[in-house]
């Protein structure tokens, strides 16, 4: 699934607060963004076409969910990125998390933590919470 930058501020507000009409979705964006009422309704139908958010009414206000996980959309966003900026090397995003972006002691333990679990198959499943 791919998301434009304004359907992602949308869909952000909404895995935060849901469900939310679209004065609801509105009240969360930032500060500096000042999309009109008609605005936020035109990216919540579009984002409804590509199944990513759901509508009902609450007697005459829509109300929206999503129906895509916030780690579903980033997952499908990197594959993307890897795909079409990186042609699949790993090399230039590890230089970034090293070099540029500085991981914190807790964002490396955790990187070092993943990477023992895909030595260990299965033992990963046992130790999360259900």
């Amino acid at each position: 699934m791919k998301l434009s930058d304004a359907e992602w501020q949308i869909m952000n507000a909404l895995w935060k607060k849901h469900p939310a009409t679209a004065r609801e979705l509105m009240e969360q964006m930032p500060a500096d963004n000042d999309w009109a009422y008609t605005t936020v309704k035109t990216m919540l139908t579009r984002l409804i076409s590509k199944d990513a958010v759901s509508e009902h009414k609450r007697g005459n206000t829509s109300v929206y969910e999503p129906l895509v996980s916030q780690q579903k959309a980033r997952s499908s966003a990197l594959k993307s990125l890897f795909e079409k900026a990186l042609d699949g090397a790993l090399e230039p995003v590890m230089h970034y998390l090293v070099e540029e972006r500085k991981l914190s002691e807790k964002e490396r333990r955790k990187l070092i933590q993943i990477l023992e679990a895909m030595d260990k198959p299965g033992e990963e499943e046992e130790n999360e919470p259900h």
